[in-house]
């Protein structure tokens, strides 16, 4: 644990084209100093970052923070949009770039009041657990991966609100103050049946507010199967833009004539015409080269119309089991398809990054604005991150990177920059005549 003295210079450059968006300078440096502790702070919460903060005077308090971050007026959702702004330089014009569109869980074993928390079944860890649902949105291209948009799904009780108006229901209820309450569930029911979003709704909202705004004029989008309806599709492609996704192997198409599952074509073709998959190299996202055998085929799916198919093996003998993608690019290629799809996986790249090192998961908040702040506030710092100027070590530690800059190397650099900081504070208190007690004060009060 390092005590932040001061906002390390890294942050606060990378920081500065975001000052328009908050509106007290004193505001502004509690946001230097929480985006400095969600990157360096081993507990990422408002209370633990707070703890290590050091200032040269009177000490604010943690309320003051709180209150600057989470409640003051600036607009998050313009920090967001200066965000998207600033990160489609680094995008627009430097090769391939892809928008994926996914979702993930944030856990909090211990938080039930935090906004968005319910109680699931998490399919990953096989277990019931508290978890809010994460609706993300990451452009990618060979250099940057970043976060553009994040959105937690509200839960949704009208299932056990429904339960109980059958449970309640009387067929005479006599006195008109009763009539009038009853009333007054059913429209609070209908009405949370109309507010609550699908993640499929969501991610058409996120498309919308992305394309609107115009700042990735040449990304197309990937994402799973878990997130592909109608309507996302049918939006991408008014806006002039393409798709690819996973089907899922149940998926029906038109084959010879009549609705076919494409697990049983990929098993027909396997079996009577394994020539038909042909052999390609693709240069995928991580510069690795790949070999895959494929077959691909415009063909017709129900309420989707004719999109193309790409069932793809990754063993020659085609006795792998297959991955099968669609997109709407009937005149791309298999290659280019794929290529595509390697950068869906970005988003996942963006969830763990977000959980592990910028505090995605540690947002203990009950106030949906202040939620939305944190996560924001998160991808600012997994941008920042990535940016960091760092020289390649020498150390044995980083060996294995074999002279590249790692994330971790420029999280050690933002670190000794704020190690410099207090070194220079701990040199002027001593110079001052300060005791040993009287720094222990000042750098871990009592």
């Amino acid at each position: 644990m390092i005590p932040i003295v001061d906002i390390p210079n890294t942050i606060k450059e990378t920081l500065l084209p975001y000052r328009s968006i908050f509106c007290k300078e004193a505001g502004f440096e509690h946001i230097g100093r929480y985006v400095t502790g969600l990157i360096l702070s081993p507990n990422k919460t408002l209370q633990g970052i707070y703890d290590v903060q050091v200032w040269g005077g009177e000490k604010p308090s943690r309320r003051a923070m709180h209150e600057s971050v989470f409640e003051s007026g600036w607009d998050s959702e313009g920090l967001l949009e200066r965000h998207r702004e600033i990160v489609s330089h680094d995008h627009r014009g430097k090769g391939k770039e892809v928008i994926s569109l996914d979702w993930t869980l944030g856990h909090h074993l211990r938080g039930p009041q935090i906004y968005g928390v319910k109680k699931g079944y998490d399919y990953v860890e096989d277990k019931y657990c508290l978890f809010q649902t994460v609706l993300t949105a990451v452009i990618s291209n060979r250099n940057f991966v970043d976060g553009i948009d994040v959105v937690v799904q509200e839960p949704s009780f009208i299932k056990k609100e429904r339960a109980y108006l059958k449970a309640t229901a009387e067929s005479d209820y006599g006195q008109m103050e009763k009539l009038q309450q009853r009333l007054l569930e059913l429209l609070h029911y209908d009405k949370h049946c109309r507010d609550y979003k699908k993640c499929t709704e969501i991610s058409v909202n996120i498309v919308v507010q992305i394309e609107e705004e115009g700042h990735f004029t040449l990304a197309n989008y990937a994402f799973d199967n878990g997130v592909l309806c109608l309507e996302l599709t049918r939006c991408i492609e008014k806006y002039g833009k393409h798709w690819v996704s996973k089907a899922e192997k149940s998926r029906n198409v038109m084959w010879n004539g009549k609705w076919t599952r494409v697990d049983v074509v990929d098993e027909e073709l396997c079996k009577k015409h394994p020539e038909s998959f042909r052999e390609i190299e693709v240069l995928e996202r991580n510069g690795e080269k790949k070999k895959y055998w494929v077959f691909t085929k415009t063909l017709r799916l129900k309420r989707y119309g004719r999109k193309r198919l790409v069932i793809i093996h990754e063993s020659q003998d085609l006795s792998d089991t297959p991955l099968f993608l669609l997109t709407d690019a009937k005149h791309w290629n298999s290659v280019k398809v794929i290529q595509v799809w390697s950068y869906r996986w970005s988003s996942e790249i963006f969830h763990e990054f977000g959980k592990q090192n910028v505090g995605m998961e540690s947002a203990q908040l009950r106030n949906k604005e202040a939620v939305k702040r944190h996560f924001y506030l998160s991808c600012l710092a997994q941008s920042f991150l990535q940016r960091a100027s760092a020289p390649a070590s020498t150390s044995e530690k980083f060996a294995f990177a074999q002279g590249k800059t790692t994330v971790g190397q420029k999280c050690r650099a933002i670190a000794r920059e704020a190690f410099t900081a207090l070194l220079n504070l701990v040199k002027r208190l001593f110079g001052e005549g300060k005791s040993v007690d009287n720094l222990l004060e000042v750098l871990m009060p009592a």
